[in-house]
């Protein structure tokens, strides 16, 4: 499987893999949901303990990259006996469509989850035509 998805499908492969090709270390590839309506798609990332500092978002042409580092810290006194997640990298490659105004792009991280809306083109955005009677 490349390192590369498009925004209209998701894999339940990618939730877990552990692959940052070109980066030379290893990262979750976050799960993602994509909600489109006529006026765009919403993303919705899951990215535990990460905070807006250590979230790096990139659209270049029809790519958009997210990478991102998480700290979520074993409290004092304790110590981890499994980590997955404690201090994990972030990242995932999206192929975004045509259709998509990539100068639009708004982002929004809460509760860890990333938010991204994304546009329609004003072109590709559906719209109603009038029929006049003469």
């Amino acid at each position: 499987m490349n390192d590369v998805d498009t925004v209209r499908s998701t894999s339940p492969s990618t939730v877990a893999r552990k692959d940052r090709a070109g980066y030379g270390e290893a990262a979750l590839t976050p799960p993602v949901d994509v909600v489109e309506d006529g006026t765009g798609i919403t993303l919705y990332a899951d990215l535990p303990g990460v905070s807006k500092d250590k979230l790096h978002l990139q659209v270049e042409s029809d790519t958009l990259t997210i990478d991102a580092d998480s700290n979520l810290s074993v409290p004092e006194g304790l110590q981890s006996s499994h980590t997955e997640v404690g201090l994990a990298r972030f990242h995932r490659v999206f192929t975004l469509s045509k259709e998509l105004d990539t100068e639009k792009v708004s982002a929004e991280l809460a509760q860890g989850v990333l938010t991204l809306r994304i546009p329609k083109v004003a072109q590709a955005q559906p719209r109603r035509i009038d029929v006049k009677v003469s």
